[in-house]
Order: structure tokens, then C-alpha cells, then sequence
């Protein structure tokens, strides 16, 4: 199942995760990133630790290749694995087994790879990487799922459509956005639909986070409100939302 992308903003430093699959909450295992760590994406038949020990080795400064190379080692059932990621150097390295359904396979570029498997063919990879490569003027989110329905376009997931799921990091442990489409008839339409609300006001709000940086972050309301009725000023379709979660 699933195809993704895993890519860094080189503008912001940010790291990202996009996936559509046939296959339900693909976003609950799938992706995994931190900031100023890396990204990386586990599916086909997948393995959940690859991706928490993935990324211990990559916060602990431990090179792509060698990520790649000792977890698909440790691992009795690499040959149905699919795995890909870049570190902190922008370093990409990826797997895909010899078991894995096809058509399945992988593709890296210049800080961005692209991976699937069960898909209708190869043409699926190529149009995502190109639509990534040919987006560049877009927002780093809206270019990570422009990539996917690109993707999709050429064929996606053979089985059909079910979840997908958005994850992006900048600075801190936690993500600067997070969102999953768990079981919808089109997910990456529901998933472009979220990101378009979480302009709204989350990713406004969002920047008055307590970071490592700033421990007690901007608490008061008064700031927050008027820098989010700023940023939002002309927005059609804006709706009211609440300022605590």
C-alpha cells in the first residue's frame, strides 16, 4: 500500500511528510519528522518501530545510509518493507524490498524522495517528484500535496483511495502542522480542504508556541488576537474560531 514524498523546505529548514494510500489512518504509522532531525516514511507491509527507532538514530546525528542500512538489517522482514528518509544534512537514503507488492519502487532527488508500492506504475513516482520539483513557488504544505494529486492523477494507489496525511516540522519536537484524513472517499481533497482551513487561524496561532527557544512562548490573548486578525485580514470564507485548543 501507499505512495509518499519526504522533503525539506530548503527556505525554512522545514521537514515534511505527505502519504495517500488504500488503506486506513495511514497517518497514525506512516510518517514521522522532527525539526531540525529529518523525516522519514515505513510502509508497504509495515513495521511501526522502523519509524520511532528511525528516528532515534537521526536525532542522534547517525547518516541516512547508515539509518537505512541498520534498520532493514535488524529486521527479519525487510524484504516486505518500504522505508525512505533524509537526515539533517539533507543526506536521502531509501529501501524497498524484494517482496514488496509491485508495481512498487523509489526515487530521490535533491532534498526530496518520493516511494510507493501497489501502485499502477512507475508513472505514479515520476509525477509526483516532477510536480513537487515544478511547484516551487507554492507554500511548502500546499507543494507536498499538489505532489500527491499529481500522483494520484497518474493512477496512485491501484486498490483505490482511503486515507492520507500531512506532517510538517520546523523548529521543535512537535509538528508544526499535523493532518490526517483516516477513512474519507477522497482523501487527498479532504486533505488540501484542511490545510486551506488551518490557514484560517491555527497556523497563526501557532507561531506563539512555546519553543525550546522561548520556553513561555506569547500568552497574551490581546497579542495573539490582533496578529491573527492581521495575517487574516481579507480572507474570504474566514470562520471564527477559538484561540485556546
Amino acid at each position: 500500500m501507499t505512495f509518499s514524498i519526504v522533503a525539506r523546505d530548503p527556505a525554512a529548514g522545514a521537514f515534511g511528510v505527505a502519504v495517500a494510500t488504500r488503506f486506513f489512518a495511514v497517518g497514525a504509522l506512516c510518517p514521522h519528522a522532527e525539526g531540525g532531525v529529518g523525516a522519514l516514511a515505513t510502509q508497504a507491509l509495515i513495521n511501526p518501530l522502523l519509524g520511532i527507532d528511525g528516528l532515534a538514530m537521526l536525532r542522534c546525528g547517525v547518516a541516512a545510509g547508515q539509518v537505512v542500512q541498520s534498520l532493514i538489517d535488524a529486521d527479519p522482514g525487510r524484504e516486505a518493507r518500504q522505508l525512505h528518509l533524509q537526515d539533517s544534512l539533507g543526506r536521502i537514503a531509501a529501501h524497498t524490498g524484494a517482496d514488496c507488492i509491485p508495481w512498487c519502487g523509489h526515487l530521490i532527488a535533491e532534498q526530496v524522495s518520493v516511494a510507493g508500492n501497489m501502485l499502477a506504475g512507475p508513472e505514479v513516482l515520476d509525477a509526483t517528484l516532477h510536480a513537487y520539483q515544478e511547484a516551487s513557488s507554492l507554500p511548502f504544505a500546499q507543494r507536498l500535496i499538489h505532489a500527491l494529486r499529481a500522483g494520484e492523477a497518474a493512477g496512485g494507489d491501484k486498490r483505490g483511495k482511503q486515507s492520507a496525511a500531512l506532517r510538517i516540522h520546523t523548529t521543535e519536537a512537535y509538528p508544526a502542522l499535523d493532518l490526517r484524513v483516516d477513512d474519507h472517499d477522497d482523501p487527498l481533497v479532504e486533505l488540501d480542504r484542511l490545510e486551506v482551513v488551518s490557514r484560517e487561524r491555527f497556523v497563526h496561532f501557532a507561531q506563539f508556541f512555546a519553543t525550546r527557544a522561548r520556553p513561555g512562548g506569547v500568552h497574551d490573548r490581546s497579542t495573539i488576537e490582533a496578529a491573527i486578525a492581521s495575517a487574516t485580514a481579507g480572507q474570504i470564507g474566514t470562520h471564527s474560531r477559538a484561540t485556546s485548543a
